[in-house]
């Protein structure tokens, strides 16, 4: 019996290092029609509040993220998996890795903006926990094409509710 289901893939996902461009890059030309050059990479990883991150699956980079930290928000500004790993999990243990930053006291939302043609990114994201919050119209530069603007809030735990509905029953 033979299935389209991909295995699903554990990565371990650290801090992009400089080494890791030429698999970065690989990954960007493969995954988008206007890619990051090289020297965007490195303008960007070189501003106090820009991180890259890659998931590593047996001493190979098969994704990376680029983002910003901001007051009370992180910005995805690149993300990609290679096409090889792709529905395999490894987007979804990066966005996961990336949740687990936020708080209701500092950094309490994701925000990203995705092509209004890229519906395997829209989909995916939505998966994920995020919703279209926007339209940007015309917002990119190489195409009149507009964006999507989304975004993924952070809730408070389920065990702090779990907890204060076992003491809402003791008490009453």
């Amino acid at each position: 019996m033979q299935t389209d289901q991909k295995q699903e893939v554990r990565v371990q996902i650290r801090w992009m290092i400089r080494r890791d461009m030429a698999e970065v890059m690989s990954i960007e030309r493969e995954s988008f029609e206007f890619s990051w050059l090289e020297d965007d990479f490195v303008r960007c990883l070189r501003q106090r509040n820009c991180i890259g991150m890659v998931a590593e699956h047996r001493d190979r980079v098969v994704g990376f993220m680029i983002y910003e930290l901001h007051k009370t928000r992180i910005h995805v500004l690149n993300f990609a998996v290679a096409e090889a790993y792709r529905r395999c999990g490894v987007g979804s243990q990066m966005v996961a890795k990336l949740t687990a930053k936020l708080s209701m006291q500092r950094r309490s939302r994701i925000v990203l903006e995705v092509r209004e043609t890229n519906l395997g990114a829209q989909l995916f994201f939505r998966e994920n926990g995020f919703r279209a919050v926007s339209v940007l119209r015309s917002y990119y530069a190489d195409t009149p094409e507009d964006a999507y603007m989304m975004q993924f809030r952070h809730r408070a735990e389920r065990a702090t509710l779990v907890e204060s509905n076992r003491f809402t029953r003791l008490a009453g």
